[in-house]
């Protein structure tokens, strides 16, 4: 412990010679260089209040002697106090030095200094107009009525301000101007997480001046947005909208806080995705093409780095999904056009995928899936391997609909006909967008010969799961390219699905495969998948 006060007494002199500063002095700079350190001085609080809450008061004054100035400093600092967590935070501190049962004079007079400080951040936290008092009293207004409801009312005067600004565009009479309305957001970085000034936050994001420049306080997007990913407030679509348009590497992060939940614990039910993905409002969001392409190409960064992750393109479709529902629910009149959304992708392709399988009636699948992959194939012959646009770029715009290469091998199994060459090769591409030619057309031969397998196995009285198991390996004279592996995979899975016993064999499958195969996880994520769907 004597350590640990030796470190906080370090990083006290620190901070005692920015609290001298900003308390000094209020001017823009001093404001500024307040706000970009209020985090970092949080955390040294809350540091402090760790060291404090299991030691005793008089040990804590003689092994950390400056606590006492650094707090009395800290509750003068009306920004600290209004920032976040620091003022429950500094009151925590102030209660750890109290003496239940004073010994002696020191300790009574070190109970009466933390009493009158809590009575400062308590009761005296206000606006510093000495005229108030006395006014309010005349009138029969406590403090802890008057000044909640005076903030209320600057909040409400300023917002009806911006908006009157806003709704009279070009006339600069009228308008805030830039100066103020930069010195207003620098103001509110340290308020953003305070529900009196949330509409006041809300008026800033939405306002929309005429200069040239960005007139708001770039901090004050920072502030915004991770108030709004840590739910510490909540925002409007329209107002989150505004927030990522006009600051980009909010947007990144939104999405990269997305990521960090995915990969942050077990794997998370397709339900459980949907959740994260509709609780950042990212769905209503992109209905705006230009969030919409960043957040896409950022889903198409990190399926390139992980290799096509199942949980990456799972993430994708469900997001997909989710957008589209949104899309569905805006005014047709004031919706963008799909093509906004997928620029580079062949309108009519874009336009097929994107009516989901469940929109349509089964009888018409089949017949959707034949165009599907006729457009699809035209566009990848279409383009040679490496360019802009090529093979990767038709696959990734196919990733986004997956459902509809389920529906193809639930189409193979199911039908009594021989396989259709254009549903073999939607599978072999949705498996295998890399592979060649002439390497796609061996994985559809090697498919095909699975498919008449499992097409047997399906009239069979004694099927077992070591009958799929034979027909799921590949015999060392045909070896099977690894989108082949997948590809198989996928029509087993349906097959267990959907076969008669089906059920019963996946349950003896996962039993004596188990310990060398991760099967359960995959029959487990395939039904995942198929329920969401429907």
């Amino acid at each position: 412990m004597a350590q640990g006060y030796g470190d906080l007494a370090s990083d006290c002199q620190f901070w005692l010679q920015k609290l001298s500063g900003w308390n000094q002095a209020c001017t823009l700079e001093t404001q500024q260089d307040t706000c970009l350190h209020l985090p970092r001085f949080q955390e040294f609080l809350r540091q402090i209040y760790e060291a404090l809450k299991e030691a005793d008061p008089t040990v804590i004054m003689e092994r950390f002697p400056t606590i006492r100035q650094l707090l009395a400093k800290t509750c003068q600092n009306p920004f600290i106090l209004a920032y976040d967590e620091s003022q429950k935070i500094v009151i925590w501190c102030l209660c750890c030095l109290i003496n239940k049962e004073p010994q002696s004079s020191a300790e009574t007079r070190l109970n009466s200094w933390v009493r009158g400080l809590l009575l400062h951040i308590l009761s005296a936290f206000r606006f510093d107009v000495k005229e108030v008092g006395p006014f309010t009293q005349c009138l029969g207004y406590e403090p802890v009525d008057y000044y909640p409801g005076l903030l209320k009312n600057m909040v409400a005067s300023l917002v009806s301000e911006l908006r009157e600004g806003h709704l009279n565009g070009w006339n600069t009479q009228r308008r805030m101007a830039p100066e103020r309305l930069m010195s207003l957001s620098r103001i509110c970085v340290p308020l953003v997480t305070l529900p009196d000034c949330q509409p006041l936050v809300e008026a800033l994001l939405t306002y929309h001046g005429q200069a040239p420049q960005e007139v708001l306080w770039p901090e004050l997007f920072d502030a915004i947005n991770e108030a709004f990913l840590l739910k510490k407030i909540s925002l409007p679509v329209a107002a989150v909208t505004i927030l990522w348009l006009q600051h980009l590497p909010s947007l990144e992060r939104a999405v990269l806080h997305l990521f960090e939940k995915l990969v942050s614990s077990e794997r998370h039910r397709l339900r459980e995705i949907e959740c994260f993905i509709k609780d950042l409002s990212l769905p209503q969001a992109a209905c705006h093409p230009a969030v919409f392409r960043i957040v896409d190409e950022m889903f198409r960064c990190a399926l390139l780095e992980t290799d096509g992750a199942p949980e990456v393109l799972a993430a994708l479709q469900v997001f997909t999904r989710c957008f589209l529902e949104a899309r569905d629910k805006e005014n047709k009149q004031l919706r963008f056009a799909f093509k906004a959304y997928f620029p580079h992708a062949p309108a009519s392709l874009a336009t097929v995928l994107s009516q989901l399988p469940e929109g349509l009636p089964q009888g018409r699948w089949f017949q959707r899936l034949q165009l599907i992959s006729q457009q699809l194939r035209e566009a990848v012959d279409g383009q040679p391997q490496g360019s802009h646009g090529g093979p990767l770029q038709s696959w990734f715009l196919l990733a986004h609909f997956g459902g509809w290469a389920d529906v193809a091998a639930e189409q193979l199994l199911r039908s009594d006909m021989d396989p259709p060459a254009a549903l073999l090769w939607l599978l072999a591409f949705y498996h295998g967008p890399q592979e060649g030619a002439q390497q796609r057309a061996r994985t559809m031969v090697q498919a095909e010969a699975v498919l008449r397998g499992l097409r047997e196995l399906s009239g069979s009285a004694r099927l077992s799961a070591r009958d799929l198991q034979a027909l799921g390996e590949s015999s060392p004279g045909d070896p099977r390219s690894p989108a082949c592996t997948q590809l198989i995979r996928q029509l087993l899975l349906n097959f267990l699905l959907w076969a008669p016993r089906g059920r019963t064999i996946a349950r003896e499958a996962m039993a004596f495969l188990a310990p060398t195969h991760d099967v359960t996880r995959e029959v487990i994520g395939f039904l995942d998948q198929t329920l969401y769907r429907w």
